[in-house]
């Protein structure tokens, strides 16, 4: 779930930012920004998405949130340039639809969602997120709230495994659990440097694979932040917010958000259950998506050769329809689905 919130080039909506966005034109593709538009980038990081949808067509505006204040504050001198054409609001993609209603952005013509950490993120030691690079063991998004520090010295040892299978994927969850609680008898664990030795204590290296720490890290960092569930909520929100024929463009990093978005389309698109063409009396609710594609669209070899982080990058896109939202439910469905560990935080 490594993304690239940022855009290397300059163009007529900003100058050069520091990172290059995944999949870029096909959101664009799949968004399909039109003049006069208003837009919701849910995950600003760099601006690499506003950037683009900006000079996509004139006189829309952009409505770009992120949890991270660092984010914000960052993207302050391309508010300056926009013209008021950009809106900036530190908060939750879970809350788009509050916090667009707050800035005026109601309804909307798309959403586009870049899920995971973001590269800047990523690369700054001192955030905490990297094995690379050693620093505090933090992953907060917001710089608020408990830390990976917190959970790792203090959840006990099932708990830690539950995560680390649960949102690592990690086969030897268990094994690293136990070698975190016994690491942590003796000292604290407050570096990224040595929890990632402690893994890679106990996870064996593949040549050709990953860092032994990658699944754990990964695992943490969706727990710290309650990634899953702000995605089922962000999803929900999208759905009240947008107008028909708005776009929702979700771009995700791992098979676990990809399920969630694929889910989330295919019950509001009415291609998973709620009744029967057979039984016209158990008919489901009228579909609030039609799918903009069949499948998931995956990068381009040249992209991937260029910017490896895009290699996972899976994108899904809805268009809304005339229906009403169909309330939340079968998000709440869809939410206590997620494994136990996570199904524990509210907007």
């Amino acid at each position: 779930m490594m993304t690239g919130r940022g855009d290397g080039s300059a163009d007529a909506a900003g100058g050069p930012a520091r990172h290059v966005p995944v999949l870029l034109g096909e959101v664009l593709a799949h968004l399909s920004p039109r003049a006069g538009g208003l837009y919701i980038d849910g995950t600003f990081g760099a601006g690499g998405y506003t950037r683009a949808i900006l000079a996509a067509a004139p006189d829309l505006r952009v409505l770009g949130i992120d949890r991270d204040p660092d984010a914000i504050a960052g993207g302050q001198g391309l508010v300056a340039e926009c013209g008021g054409r950009l809106v900036l609001a530190h908060g939750r993609f879970g809350n788009l639809d509050v916090l667009a209603q707050e800035a005026g952005f109601a309804p909307v013509d798309g959403v586009v969602l870049d899920i995971g950490v973001s590269s800047m993120q990523l690369d700054e030691a001192g955030r905490g997120f990297s094995f690379r690079l050693d620093g505090p063991l933090d992953m907060r998004m917001e710089q608020r709230g408990p830390s990976a520090a917190d959970l790792v010295n203090t959840a006990d040892e099932r708990t830690l495994a539950d995560i680390i299978f649960h949102y690592g994927e990690e086969r030897r969850s268990r094994v690293v659990a136990r070698a975190i609680v016994e690491a942590r008898k003796s000292a604290p664990i407050k570096t990224t440097r040595r929890l990632a030795e402690i893994v890679a204590g106990v996870v064996r290296a593949d040549p050709h694979g990953p860092h032994p720490a990658t699944r754990t890290f990964q695992a943490l960092r969706i727990a710290v932040n309650d990634e899953l569930g702000e995605l089922v909520r962000a999803l929900v929100a999208a759905e009240r917010i947008l107008k028909p024929g708005g776009r929702l463009v979700v771009v995700t990093f791992h098979s676990l958000e990809d399920r969630i978005v694929k889910q989330f389309l295919a019950r509001r698109s009415g291609r998973a259950g709620g009744g029967s063409r057979h039984i016209p009396g158990l008919a489901g609710p009228e579909p609030t998506f039609t799918l903009v594609s069949r499948g998931a669209v995956a990068p381009q070899e040249a992209e991937v050769a260029a910017n490896p982080r895009a290699r996972s990058a899976k994108l899904r896109a809805g268009e809304r329809t005339g229906a009403p939202p169909q309330g939340d439910d079968e998000a709440l469905a869809l939410l206590a689905s997620l494994p136990e560990p996570k199904r524990r935080g509210g907007r």
